[in-house]
């Protein structure tokens, strides 16, 4: 069956970089409202869709809604505009790429940087860092005071379009998964769940995994499991043992980021999950980088069982990021087994 690759570029070209969610949350609650029993909203921003179980063993899914961004820190006297990041960016990516200031109105930005024809040598040698770039509005200082404050936040601007059997767009990471978890409560509606749901489209991800710690600490779950995006190192120049996942070759089963250790019950649960239904999968070892699966885990008394399906994606972190359609696919169709099955494993630690 196609992806609703509508949806998922709505999606993804939604603005929300990290404590900025607003036209997110908006657009997440009007999916899936008449999905779940309850839709409710907590102080830090992230938005929870409830729906009861037949036990009251409680389940978080979390897939976070924030994308890489940055906020201005500085207008100086010609009306450039200086930033700071908010997540981790790749400096080289940025080289006169186009940016959104979401100021009083969305302004298209570009990324300014010293021309090579000017550098020294030393210059043009090293990589370059973000504090070497600025925004260029094209407006003179008075103009942009008008429409610019310190402290307004810059998202990306590329739109999603469809590459051969993939898709490509600004901030793959992480609305891809926004786009699964909520796929998964439309093929979930009507049927029943052995345990409380609580799926949460998180906050502040890209900053800490602020976001899922809250709702961890205030839902309590028996379970986690995150949805998030990996690295597919799998280009040219690339060595086996560098390459994380590969894309087409299916969705990823979590065994460890670098703030988390899945638990090895979920790794087990979600292989054999996907074994039985025909999903093809792909085990990930993340060495560097977290997730919200952290959250999860760690912000519950006595821990979560946690673990995460991730979904292969080129380029992450950059301008333009890639997955594929089949590996999204396959970690809808994971997701909504391993909720429609959650309650048919051994849970206990089977050596004691």
């Amino acid at each position: 069956m196609p992806i609703d690759v509508a949806l998922l570029k709505e999606i993804c070209e939604t603005a929300g970089a990290p404590g900025f969610e607003q036209r997110m949350r908006a657009l997440v609650w009007r999916e899936v409202i008449d999905l779940v029993d309850e839709v409710s909203t907590d102080n830090l921003g992230n938005i929870t869709a409830f729906r009861k179980g037949k036990s009251d063993k409680k389940v978080m899914v979390a897939a976070h809604i924030d994308e890489i961004g940055f906020i201005i820190t500085h207008i100086d006297e010609e009306g450039f505009l200086r930033f700071h990041t908010l997540g981790g960016f790749d400096p080289k990516t940025l080289v006169a790429q186009r940016v959104v200031v979401h100021g009083r109105k969305d302004l298209i930005g570009v990324m300014g940087s010293k021309p090579i024809h000017v550098m020294t040598t030393e210059e043009r040698g090293r990589m370059p860092k973000t504090t070497d770039f600025f925004i260029d509005l094209g407006l003179p200082k008075t103009e942009v005071e008008k429409l610019v404050r310190v402290g307004d936040p810059v998202t990306r601007e590329r739109e999603l379009i469809e590459m051969g059997d993939c898709v490509n767009c600004k901030s793959i990471d992480n609305r891809v998964s926004v786009f699964v978890l909520i796929q998964a409560l439309k093929d979930l509606k009507g049927k029943p769940l052995p345990f409380d749901l609580h799926a949460v489209f998180t906050v502040q991800e890209e900053v800490g995994v602020r976001g899922a710690s809250v709702a961890s600490l205030a839902i309590q779950p028996d379970f986690g499991i995150c949805i998030d995006t990996t690295i597919a190192y799998d280009v040219p120049g690339s060595r086996p043992q560098e390459q994380i996942t590969r894309l087409g070759k299916g969705t990823a089963v979590k065994i460890m980021d670098a703030t988390a250790i899945c638990d090895y019950r979920m790794v087990t649960f979600l292989r054999e999950t996907a074994d039985k239904n025909n999903i093809t999968w792909q085990s990930e070892i993340l060495t560097a980088g977290g997730t919200d699966t952290s959250g999860i885990q760690r912000m519950s008394a006595g821990g979560a069982i946690s673990g995460a399906i991730s979904i292969p994606t080129r380029n992450i972190h950059q301008v333009i990021e890639m997955a594929h359609k089949s590996d999204i696919q396959g970690a809808i169709d994971l997701l909504v087994h391993g909720l429609l099955n959650l309650g048919q494993f051994d849970w206990s630690h089977r050596e004691l």
